[in-house]
């Protein structure tokens, strides 16, 4: 069992981007912030796949160059090879909920 806080944790980029809650042994579980204006980046994984529920903003999901306008409350998941980049074109944060699987923590490739 293991049992950790969120506040305890901290994003990437000191008030966003990725939090890992849980990484390893065979997954990986976080929470995403996206400010306004910020991107996750394009980049797909071979081998992992990603799913993401945006909790609160709106955002434009880009999944193999095809635009998705998102709402709080969709989800998505995307299977391994999936370009995928997220953008908060919003003036508000986009905060996610993110799981990987399996735990391949070097699976990730940025594409152009």
């Amino acid at each position: 069992m293991e049992n950790i806080n969120e506040f305890e944790k901290e994003f990437r980029q000191g008030d966003s981007g990725p939090k890992y809650m849980f990484r390893g042994p065979r997954f990986e579980w976080g929470i995403l912030v996206l400010k306004p204006g910020q991107t996750l980046g394009k980049h797909f994984h071979n081998k992992v796949e990603e799913t993401f529920f945006l909790e609160k903003g709106s955002v434009i999901m880009k999944i193999n160059d095809k635009e998705i306008k998102a709402k709080a409350g969709d989800a998505f998941r995307l299977e391994p090879k999936e370009s995928h980049d997220i953008i908060n074109h919003s003036d508000v944060d986009a905060r996610f909920i993110f799981i990987k699987v399996p735990y391949l923590p070097d699976d990730k490739v940025k594409s152009e």
